[in-house]
């Protein structure tokens, strides 16, 4: 399979052609198009967070305590948090990720599980979408698809890397569709999954800018609101 120097390099080049296209062909920013090509760079390394305690996993927990903060700083605001409040909600933040997060994934995930997977890559593409709360709904909608093609790319190149060409003729290797997959062999773990892909799509949802977008997008986010509120009695 593919190596950390592979993937890193695949979703970075990936990152960058991302960020270029969106700045030439639809003006957008360029500190977006930065941000957008660091996220799909690092996104390329989130699938091997269940590969135990090896680089992926820390160099992608360790960009996360630290950017995550950061992000919430605007939607921080717009809740009137204080200067105070949010310094020590980052170091919250900071601490759970670098530490428990962390924890969690050395000591209960299994490689190749549901971190390989298509509601997975899902998942963190629709958390980017909550972090990066400044902007309108087109730039979130960019800055969670760097998340997304980032990810891609991993269980891409891993599918590529199951292809057995050294005799000549191709063969799938016992790994194939092990990577681009809806669902594993855990059942457990493919029911916390789509659990987890179920509450992010409706704090998605409950998002005040779908309000703003269309009388569809106000139904959807009063829906949403209202499964919130019910789960919170």
């Amino acid at each position: 399979m593919p190596g950390f120097k592979v993937h890193i390099t695949a979703s970075t080049i990936l990152g960058v052609g991302y960020g270029v296209a969106a700045n030439t062909m639809y003006g957008v920013p360029i500190p977006t198009c930065v941000l957008a090509t660091g996220l799909c760079s690092v996104a390329g390394m989130l699938p091997d967070l269940d590969s135990g305690p090896g680089r992926p996993l820390r160099e992608s927990v360790t960009f996360a305590a630290a950017v995550v903060p950061m992000l919430m700083i605007d939607r921080w605001r717009h809740m009137g948090w204080s200067h105070e409040m949010m310094v020590l909600a980052g170091a919250g933040i900071y601490l759970a990720i670098r530490f428990g997060i962390a924890w969690i994934l050395r000591n209960y995930s299994v490689h190749r599980g549901m971190f390989h997977s298509l509601p997975c890559a899902m998942i963190f593409a629709e958390l980017a979408f909550l972090l990066c709360s400044s902007g309108g709904l087109p730039i979130r909608f960019y800055e969670a698809g760097a998340i997304l093609v980032g990810f891609l790319s991993h269980l891409i190149l891993d599918e590529i890397w199951s292809i057995d060409l050294s005799r000549g003729i191709p063969r799938l290797k016992p790994s194939s569709g092990t990577a681009f997959k809806m669902w594993g062999p855990c059942l457990w773990s493919v029911a916390l999954t789509y659990i987890l892909l179920a509450m992010t799509s409706v704090v998605v949802l409950t998002d005040p800018i779908w309000a703003t977008v269309s009388p569809e997008g106000k139904q959807a986010n009063e829906i949403a609101t209202s499964l919130m509120e019910t789960f919170k009695r």
